[in-house]
């Protein structure tokens, strides 16, 4: 039996994770970081067996303490950008594991990562052909400077796990625009695609940044779950001695299964709201700038302006294959359910 430990069970991601595990896994013993003493409890009537410690991430004593027993680490809780959560597992992770009984860290980032040519140019809404192999360019994604979204955290995650390979094997893995309800016991929604559908619905307006021909990559949120699983499962059966390249150093995992245009995105939004009848007529543009952008929208309208494009042949070369409905097929339900949030 396996101590698996999971920050951000009551999360999306997390969530959904939680759930394939146990189904597969039920005899592992889980032991789950959650924030919220509701959430807690929901976890805990859905999942009797689990162990659900209170908590959050500026508790870097208790995130040292069960990194240090754990034999497998599943990080999901604002795993990309809370520095000292990160430094805090890594601490017990390598303090609390030796050679013959190392630990396996999963940890989740997220692919903004790449659009550091339009963050830092302030490019809005112009297509751009850039786009990122995890495997062919891991040299170019790995070498982008510590302003970058997510890096310094990233960094910290690699830089453990090569410092020691031995007792830690680390693996980030990077989701791109996630879709898709989820499997967890408590938040079953992403973000960025069913933020623009609340303004939409919201605003009867179209929201477009700059010329709205950013193109992002996106994956259903089952197919994350895939390769979390997939990684879990190599990680129960590795022989601690061995050394390859699924972890380490260059262990960075792109997450995608398609691309989509956000201006594209967006109309097809609207159109779906008229069909539905939750809008009576199709909405009309609006042009935002990126500050107004996220005073009307929040900071998930960032997404909307910038490239974010790979390929995530890392994954598909360990046999890895997404298999969720596209995001086109998901898109009707997405705009339902958002107007059923938004009206009870």
């Amino acid at each position: 039996m396996k101590t698996i430990f999971i920050t951000g069970a009551s999360g999306y991601i997390g969530g959904d994770i939680l759930a394939e595990l146990i189904s597969k896994y039920p005899a592992h013993s889980y032991r789950l970081l959650v924030r919220s003493e509701k959430n807690g409890q929901k976890i805990k009537e859905v999942y009797p067996g689990a162990t659900v410690i209170q908590g959050d991430l500026d508790n870097s004593e208790l995130l040292t303490k069960e990194s240090a027993a754990a034999d497998i680490i599943i990080h999901t809780a604002d795993a990309a950008d809370h520095l000292s959560a990160a430094q805090a597992i890594a601490k017990g992770a390598i303090e609390g594991h030796t050679p013959d009984r190392p630990v396996y860290w999963l940890h989740t980032s997220g692919a903004g990562l790449l659009s550091f040519h339009d963050t830092e140019n302030k490019i809005y809404g112009e297509r751009s052909e850039i786009i990122y192999d995890d495997l062919k360019d891991i040299k170019k994604i790995l070498s982008f400077p510590d302003h970058a979204f997510h890096k310094q955290v990233d960094d910290t995650v690699f830089k453990a796990g090569t410092a020691s390979p031995a007792v830690l094997k680390t693996a980030v893995i990077a989701p791109t625009t996630v879709y898709g309800k989820g499997n967890g016991p408590c938040y079953q929604r992403s973000r960025q695609i069913y933020e623009m559908s609340k303004f939409i619905l919201e605003h009867a307006r179209i929201p477009i940044i700059g010329k709205g021909q950013a193109i992002g990559s996106n994956i259903h949120v089952q197919s994350v779950t895939s390769l979390f699983m997939l990684l879990f499962d190599l990680a129960i059966q590795e022989n601690p001695e061995s050394n390859n390249s699924i972890w380490g150093s260059e262990a960075y995992y792109l997450v995608e299964e398609g691309e989509h245009c956000w201006g594209d995105v967006a109309h097809s939004i609207g159109r779906i709201a008229v069909d539905k009848k939750f809008l009576d007529s199709e909405p009309n543009p609006i042009a935002l700038e990126m500050d107004s952008a996220q005073e009307l929208a929040g900071f998930e309208a960032t997404s909307w302006a910038y490239n974010m494009r790979c390929r995530a042949s890392r994954a598909r070369s360990l046999g890895w294959q997404p298999g969720g409905p596209s995001l086109e097929e998901e898109l009707p339900g997405i705009v339902e359910e958002e107007y059923k949030r938004l009206h009870g």
